[in-house]
């Protein structure tokens, strides 16, 4: 998943701006270009737009890595 995609995607479906969600960070507006650019964001930021944006990236991403594991492999990460 590229994290700053599905920021990016997720603000514009609530009908926000990068703007509207740099001030609720709070940093500037160009910051908020540079993150829907980047595929990994720090745990702390990640956890900031969850917040803000009420949406669970972390739960995204582990359903993400679960699929991605199951389908390499026939064992499950609950069951090592």
């Amino acid at each position: 998943m590229h994290v700053g995609k599905r920021i990016k995607e997720v603000m514009e479906e609530q009908g926000r701006s990068a703007s509207w969600l740099a001030s609720k960070i709070p940093c500037e507006r160009t910051n908020m270009y540079d993150v829907f650019k980047r595929k990994d964001v720090s745990v702390g930021l990640l956890y900031k737009v969850s917040v803000i944006l009420d949406h669970d990236f972390f739960l995204e991403i582990s359903e993400e890595l679960h699929k991605s594991h199951e389908e390499k492999s026939p064992y499950s990460l609950s069951n090592p």
